[in-house]
């Protein structure tokens, strides 16, 4: 048994619903590891059930997978706002929302987060981006004026693969943009910040 093994297995189970979710990921597309999945799905949803928001915005749908974790512990009357650039994966994405009651607190938006963002007049308790790499400082800029103080912001991929402890290709803008949002975040006064090794790397940063 590996340690990622052993830590899955002393983890609540992955809900059959999500598992249905994970498979139909891996079978329709191309890059199925972009999916949360089983360990990182019940990290979201403890910290929601943890911090139990009302209003949460999340970049970056992908097929709904985290949304749904996310969801699961809004009250009855709080919404997650999703927002996927890929009007492609929209029938994929209501579909998977349809699987579970509370998908019906989940409003998708399909187009450019930035613009999205802009014409949204909320103000969450979380942000959860999980994007184009490339645009994680100007989503960093664009949410946090919309997040109560004391709200929170989780970034995934912040350790891209562990390609972020060396010195990137000059072409490889997704690696460079990862580095630059860390060391922005890390010295950004505004915000405290932990980041964790979970998966691919997520940053909880929290708003003073």
């Amino acid at each position: 048994m590996t340690i990622d093994e052993y830590i899955l297995a002393n983890t609540d189970k992955e809900p059959d619903y999500l598992a249905k979710i994970n498979r139909a990921t891996h079978v329709r597309m191309i890059n199925p590891r972009m999916l949360s999945g089983h360990l990182q799905g019940r990290v979201l949803a403890m910290f929601c059930s943890m911090v139990q928001p009302k209003r949460i915005l999340e970049l970056g749908t992908f097929t709904g997978y985290s949304a749904l974790c996310m969801a699961e512990a809004l009250p009855q009357n709080g919404i997650l706002h999703t927002i996927e650039c890929d009007d492609e994966l929209e029938d994929f994405i209501l579909e998977n929302l349809a699987l579970i009651e509370h998908g019906k607190k989940v409003k998708l938006h399909i187009g450019n987060a930035l613009d999205i963002i802009n014409e949204l007049d909320e103000l969450f308790d979380l942000v959860f981006i999980d994007a184009d790499k490339r645009e994680y400082i100007a989503y960093f800029e664009a949410v946090l004026p919309k997040i109560r103080k004391g709200g929170f912001i989780l970034a995934d991929n912040t350790l891209w693969d562990g390609k972020v402890l060396r010195k990137a290709d000059s072409n490889d803008h997704q690696t460079i943009e990862i580095q630059k949002f860390n060391t922005y975040i890390s010295s950004d006064n505004r915000v405290e910040k932990v980041m964790l090794p979970l998966r691919d790397g997520l940053t909880i940063i929290r708003k003073r």
